[in-house]
């Protein structure tokens, strides 16, 4: 016996409304890629006429040369831009970046270490921190902060964002917060080392605050003393147990008062030593020479 198609279609629709009905949609925020700048950095960007327009925030200020180029035209006397390369390497960027901050030293531009390191390794919102304070500086306007919330160059407020399912392991945090290009740039084990650790210290530190917060989730016992009913004592009891420190303190006073003034009635004697002349130390040095003679 064949089955017609218009049986088929509605096995089918059948089964798809009975596995709908038990299908799960988890929907994540996605990682924040760039902030973007304001409208004002973007005119203002504009009209500086600058030989390369940055499209991407996190790419085009990496190298350091459109930020050169930016100074350029507020001093440029003390800029010059045939010493800054276009190129993308890590290399070009470290000298590019040592010429700025000789300058930065020179007009004593305070700009924050933290921002000119993330910009130069493509951390998300460290670019536009970065020019944000530089159009502070150089037009000496106000403008809306991108972020105001201290500079926190790491994934932090995004995993908070995440489920607990969903967010990042030991590992993937490692991953996250440090680029191989920090590790180019500073070859030294040790200071890596400190590097991954203080990231690893952040990620057990937020384990442990989610172990805090959702103890069921881990199955996390209460202990003895949790458990325990806590029974505040009455009023009465307070009050004779305050009475009985009093005493205690009243009585601790009262023998430390009486051992030191026992200490200081104690009775000495004085003794009297008589000191021996020369003549009773001759008298006694003959006396036993004649008595040894005797005894020969």
């Amino acid at each position: 016996m064949l089955a017609c198609p218009e049986s088929k279609s509605r096995l089918t629709n059948g089964r798809r409304t009975a596995a709908e009905k038990f299908r799960v949609v988890l929907s994540y925020p996605h990682t924040p890629k760039k902030t973007g700048l304001p409208r004002e950095l973007f005119k203002w960007l504009q009209s500086l006429d600058l030989r390369f327009y940055p499209t991407n925030s996190c790419r085009d200020f990496s190298n350091g040369y459109i930020i050169a180029e930016i100074f350029y035209w507020y001093f440029p006397d003390d800029i010059e831009m045939h010493e800054f390369k276009t190129g993308n390497s890590i290399a070009t960027k470290l000298s590019n970046w040592a010429l700025l901050e000789r300058f930065f030293i020179k007009r004593h531009l305070n700009l924050a270490k933290e921002l000119i390191h993330g910009t130069i390794h493509r951390k998300p919102g460290a670019a536009e921190a970065l020019i944000q304070n530089i159009y502070v500086i150089l037009t000496s306007r106000k403008i809306k902060c991108i972020k105001d919330e201290k500079i926190d160059l790491t994934d932090t407020s995004y995993q908070k964002m995440l489920p607990m399912v969903a967010r990042s392991t030991a590992t993937k945090a490692v991953k996250n917060n440090i680029r191989i290009t920090e590790i180019i740039a500073e070859p030294d084990t040790v200071f890596n080392q400190q590097k991954v650790q203080t990231i690893l210290n952040r990620h057990l530190q937020h384990r442990y605050e989610e172990r805090l917060e959702n103890p069921k989730r881990f199955d996390i016992k209460p202990t003895l003393g949790e458990l325990a009913v806590r029974i505040f004592p009455s009023i009465n009891a307070m009050e004779n147990m305050a009475k009985l420190l009093k005493d205690k303190r009243s009585k601790i006073s009262l023998s430390s008062s009486s051992s030191e003034t026992s200490k200081e009635t104690v009775p000495f004697q004085e003794i009297q030593v008589k000191q021996a002349t020369r003549s009773d130390m001759s008298a006694d040095l003959s006396g036993g020479s004649v008595t040894a003679v005797n005894e020969k």
